[in-house]
């Protein structure tokens, strides 16, 4: 027997099986610049400030991060493992595996009839394109010679652009796909990611192509990126890249 509500319209206790939720259009969208949305950059911002303080005036912190990396440089480590996960750092791998997230996110969000299919992608191409745009500048301003190793003489090693590359490249990728993967394979792949760029950093230390704290002023950079990338997809879409597929 279906009862009535008030007023005697007929009514059930919510929520009714099988209805699709409809999110009003003129919901309010969190701010982009709301407080608790600065605290990511805020601490990323300033451990990239103490990094490059330390590095620039020669401080106590550099003298820990070169002894870390002649360390972990003369490891036993092997040394063609080190030099792969390199080189998973390279423009010519990292950038072609965010090429295919980009060319099936839009193909499905387009398919899906998302209004804005094309923000999320274009959003991970424009932080892909400041990766050397913020780190060429950065490596001449700061001028850091390089370890003991292949580029000994040189100098422009901090931050690591390969780091920076993967950082940026891998982690776009994730978050472009995290959405489109069932619930219990989201947190594995940011994690994968997140192991997958540690390991990037352990080969070029490893290698002596970077001290540790050039790549941590990369992950800073590249934490960034993908924070922008992700509050803009947010703010232009309601809740963007957070959204859950449905039926997953």
């Amino acid at each position: 027997m279906r009862h009535t509500g008030r007023h005697g319209s007929p009514g059930t206790t919510p929520p009714v099986p099988g209805l699709p939720t409809v999110h009003s259009p003129s919901a309010p969208r969190a701010p982009f610049f709301a407080p608790r949305t600065l605290l990511t950059p805020l601490a990323l911002i300033a451990l990239l400030a103490l990094c490059t303080w330390q590095i620039a005036a020669h401080g106590p912190l550099r003298t820990y991060d070169e002894r870390l990396g002649r360390a972990i440089a003369g490891s036993a480590f092997p040394s063609p493992v080190a030099e792969f996960l390199a080189d998973l750092g390279n423009t010519a791998v990292a950038v072609p595996v965010l090429a295919v997230a980009l060319g099936w996110t839009a193909w499905c969000a387009r398919r899906a009839g998302e209004p804005r299919w094309w923000l999320p992608p274009l959003a991970a191409a424009v932080a892909m394109a400041a990766v050397p745009a913020l780190v060429v500048p950065f490596k001449a301003l700061i001028d850091r010679p390089g370890p003991p190793g292949p580029l000994a003489g040189e100098t422009g090693f901090f931050p690591s652009g390969h780091a920076a590359t993967a950082a940026v490249a891998y982690g776009a990728a994730a978050l472009l796909l995290h959405p489109l993967l069932r619930p219990r394979l989201r947190r594995p792949l940011l994690v994968a990611v997140a192991v997958l760029n540690l390991a990037v950093a352990v080969g070029l230390v490893r290698r002596g192509y970077h001290w540790p704290l050039d790549t941590v002023a990369s992950w800073c950079l590249s934490g960034l990126l993908l924070w922008a990338m992700l509050r803009l997809s947010r703010s232009s879409q309601g809740d963007g890249l957070s959204r859950s597929s449905p039926g997953r």
